[in-house]
């Protein structure tokens, strides 16, 4: 095995404040929403740990954006042509069925490009569309008074409503297949002992 130092530490606690926060986002959302059958704290309580780790959420993506940016590592998730037609086929392949045939990764991560054509589509979206658009209905929902006219321009408080929950249905689905997609290393454990440590292990090409 070759070792490839693929997570910064900057990316690193970004990773696990956002991980942790997203999780405890999901299972206070799950209160609210389902206050009369999931009761993990008062319903109170429930909304003020709601707001204040969503807050931190926010301010958490708004680092990773200028860290992002100001490095240049944005361009990371933006597939080629080449990549997402050739690339994300085989990938697609490997997923649904050369894995469990045992067949090798197609994609080799480097430190300029660690993440293979279908991550980058899947996190082009998530941390460019989908994670913005939660923040910003929660912001509206968080003071519907104070951002009156804005929930009213986005069509009612029902409409930016709507919007948080199918997010929260989809960040809750998230979270299994990234879990899931986390243990396809060369153990179960290695995508997330590389999270830990920043070292990601890949098998030597043979020749």
């Amino acid at each position: 095995m070759k070792r490839i130092y693929l997570h910064p530490v900057p990316v690193r606690i970004w990773h696990w404040i956002h991980a942790l926060g997203i999780l405890f986002l999901v299972l206070t959302g799950i209160q609210i929403r389902f206050a009369d059958y999931f009761i993990l704290v008062p319903l109170k309580k429930a909304v003020e740990l709601h707001n204040i780790v969503g807050l931190i959420v926010a301010l958490d993506f708004l680092l990773w954006f200028t860290f992002y940016v100001f490095t240049g590592r944005i361009r990371t998730y933006f597939p080629s042509a080449e990549e997402l037609i050739i690339g994300g086929f085989r990938q697609a392949m490997y997923y649904g069925y050369g894995i469990f045939r045992g067949d090798p990764n197609p994609f080799h991560p480097t430190p300029e490009n660690k993440f293979n054509p279908m991550q980058k589509m899947a996190y082009l979206f998530i941390m460019l569309f989908f994670i913005p658009i939660q923040i910003l209905t929660g912001l509206l929902l968080w003071n519907i008074k104070g951002y009156q006219q804005i929930i009213n321009f986005m069509g009612g408080v029902k409409i930016v409503d709507t919007i948080h929950v199918l997010l929260f249905f989809f960040f809750a689905s998230f979270i299994c297949a990234h879990f899931y997609l986390a243990t396809l290393g060369h153990t179960p454990w290695a995508h997330f002992k590389a999270m830990i440590t920043g070292w990601e292990e890949e098998p030597e090409e043979e020749h």
